[in-house]
């Protein structure tokens, strides 16, 4: 599957180091990844082999990008934003299963190392980095997906105790993790000022797997019921009410590499678009030949490159520690939306073919669907940008009007 194209990774958003990886990780990800992994339909298939790829990520050491501080497992002091991207761009052009299972090592566990304690890192960084342990990220409830300051799970403190209460739901890894990094109301104050962090463990008493999720893009996906889950106050991240800030941290990370996955199965699309329309005879002449298709290609790999600046933009500048979080919303929103199109242009020119079940292009709709909604859904991250601006304008009238 010859479908790796370097240019960008001579952009200036990206140091040597980091073009060094990418071409190291191609190498890795095209002698180890099967396209054939994201075939699983059970529920049973798709969680072993979420299973198995955690092993051999972990055991190849690539999530040591995915956890911050040497002493527990990283790569260096802090997550480093752009390696993240290029692995999953990279991941999500050969497997998007791989991806999925990369990303959510990083998201599951981010928290911890942004806030954790030592202890805390001690305890689970080294196991996520090593793929002994899996990680989850729970905050969706049945009415508090994109609203996170509607969540309705309770954490009350008894001694040196909390008891958790409440259900979760679109939990990925659901059912596979090992632990799960949990918000719930604390109470300190209305709406997000009222939410705190705690890691609960998997065998957690009063924790329960409620229901198996299945979706258009197979993966692990559950809804979790608390019932009197009790967990020591040492299990808390941060301080009490810390919890959204916590939460939007470790997305503001995770959100530009859902755009960077979203350019790999972009890329991928574009590569079997091609490859159709050069090898495809039509009324004499290959498919390619025709301005029509010419127009769609064209089009096709002037959004891919506008979606990838914008996604590294964002990438670099988290890694210079800048505030991201709109530049993030308008990666995640842009790329996820034009890899959508691409994907559905590729399958137009694959005609009949392209809406063959587990044809690759086929496989890549489904794919690129789900990233259009989790992470913040495109109409979200709209406003995010857009308050953004709004706010930046109206701090410079102040000072400047």
């Amino acid at each position: 599957m010859r479908i790796f194209h370097h240019d960008h990774l001579d952009w200036p958003f990206l140091e040597p180091r980091h073009k060094a990886l990418a071409l190291e990780f191609e190498r890795w990800a095209g002698g180890n990844l099967h396209d054939s992994e994201g075939h699983a339909r059970s529920v049973q298939e798709v969680d072993e082999a979420c299973r198995q790829l955690v092993r051999r990520l972990g055991q190849a050491g690539w999530f040591r990008y995915a956890v911050a501080g040497e002493a527990y497992g990283g790569s260096g002091d802090s997550i480093d934003t752009r390696a993240v991207c290029l692995i999953r761009e990279t991941l999500a052009r050969h497997s998007g299963l791989a991806d999925f299972v990369f990303a959510m090592q990083g998201l599951g566990s981010g928290a911890i190392s942004l806030f954790g304690t030592d202890e805390q890192k001690r305890r689970y960084l080294p196991r996520v980095a090593e793929g002994s342990a899996i990680a989850a990220f729970a905050i969706s409830e049945p009415n508090a997906g994109s609203d996170v300051a509607a969540l309705q799970c309770r954490a009350v403190r008894n001694g040196d105790t909390y008891l958790i209460e409440g259900v979760k739901t679109w939990i990925s890894n659901g059912g596979i993790a090992d632990f799960y990094v949990v918000f719930a109301r604390t109470g300190e104050a209305a709406g997000a000022k009222g939410i705190s962090a705690f890691i609960v463990d998997a065998d957690a008493h009063g924790l329960t797997v409620a229901e198996r999720i299945e979706v258009m893009a197979p993966h692990p996906l559950a809804r979790l019921e608390f019932k009197e889950c009790q967990i020591p106050v040492c299990q808390r991240l941060g301080e009490e009410g810390q919890g959204f800030k916590i939460a939007m941290a470790t997305l503001d990370i995770f959100r530009s590499s859902v755009a960077a996955a979203a350019l790999g199965f972009a890329r991928r699309a574009m590569h079997q678009a091609l490859r159709r329309a050069t090898c495809r005879k039509m009324f004499g002449q290959a498919l390619a030949d025709f301005q029509l298709t010419q127009a769609k290609l064209a089009k096709m790999a002037t959004e891919i490159d506008a979606a990838a600046l914008l996604t590294y933009r964002a990438a670099w500048l988290k890694d210079l520690g800048r505030p991201v979080t709109v530049e993030a919303a308008m990666a995640k929103m842009t790329a996820t939306e034009i890899a959508q199109q691409v994907i559905d242009a590729a399958i137009q020119i694959f005609g009949a073919l392209g809406v063959v079940s587990d044809e690759p292009v086929e496989r890549l709709y489904r794919e690129i669907r789900p990233l259009r909604i989790y992470e913040g859904a495109t109409e979200v991250q709209q406003l995010i940008v857009a308050r953004g601006m709004i706010k930046a304008f109206q701090e410079s009238e102040r000072l400047h009007g």
